[in-house]
């Protein structure tokens, strides 16, 4: 059987514990904060009514793709084009090429700082595998211009960093909706684990400070991974309504 992804992939082991996918969770939704495309979340307004769900479901729909035969996965992808294109003639308009690109930007870098924060570095063979996974992810989507090596990503990555983002009424009012579906607690613990895994130009226009006090948090939770309580720390500091899926990410999506 032909899998989208090769079974001995580092992609495979990046997207199949829900540790590494929780931090790239925590990452994407600072940036969706901060894209200039962010209006086109709202149009549909599932973003600001359950922004959790939102960002879930894009997690679910990648790692979908992730773990799957090679043609159920060409089908998720064509599924996704297909929900954005219903989008794009609701509202009369087109979604730039731009804006697609820094999602799957985003996956990428996400990808790669969560799984360097909580295991080890990656090779370079290892990032580009993970580039070329989400490349082709990008050219079944009919996106244009996309970088075929790791080389070039970190270029125009870059460039996406610097251009299309901007702090917002969207950015302000989406982190609002952050606290009022997670609570306080768990809502510092959001936005301090963002600050160990996004770039500076995020942090900056997030308007965080550098220090993180989930840095010494996150040390005592991987000695909790090495004698099984992690699940204990996870129980007590994540959304419970929220506990299945998030146990779901550890499995194989059937």
């Amino acid at each position: 059987m032909k899998y989208f992804v090769d079974p001995g992939s580092v992609v495979r082991k990046i997207w199949g514990k829900s540790d590494t996918i929780l931090f790239v969770f925590a990452g994407a939704s600072a940036e969706f904060a901060l894209n200039k495309a962010v209006d086109w979340l709202y149009y549909t307004g599932k973003l600001p009514a359950d922004p959790l769900g939102r960002l879930f479901s894009t997690v679910m729909y990648a790692r979908l793709i992730v773990f799957s035969e090679e043609s159920k996965a060409l089908a998720a992808i064509d599924r996704i084009t297909g929900i954005h294109q219903a989008v794009e003639e609701n509202r009369g308009a087109r979604i730039p090429d731009w804006a697609y690109r820094d999602v799957l930007f985003m996956l990428i870098h996400y990808s790669i700082a969560s799984y360097e924060l909580l295991e080890r570095k990656l090779t370079e063979a290892e990032k580009e595998d993970l580039l070329d996974v989400f490349y082709r992810m990008g050219t079944r989507m009919h996106l244009a211009n996309l970088p075929s090596d790791y080389a070039a990503w970190k270029i125009q990555h870059q460039q996406h960093l610097e251009r299309d983002m901007i702090r917002s009424h969207y950015t302000v009012d989406l982190y609002k909706q952050y606290r009022k579906h997670l609570g306080g607690f768990r809502y510092r613990i959001l936005v301090q684990s963002q600050k160990l895994v996004c770039p500076p130009e995020v942090v900056r226009l997030l308007e965080l400070k550098k220090f993180s006090w989930a840095s010494p948090l996150l040390t005592l939770y991987k000695v909790s991974r090495l004698i099984r309580l992690d699940w204990l720390v996870k129980e007590a500091l994540l959304p419970r309504q929220y506990m299945k899926e998030i146990k779901e990410l550890d499995s194989v999506p059937g």
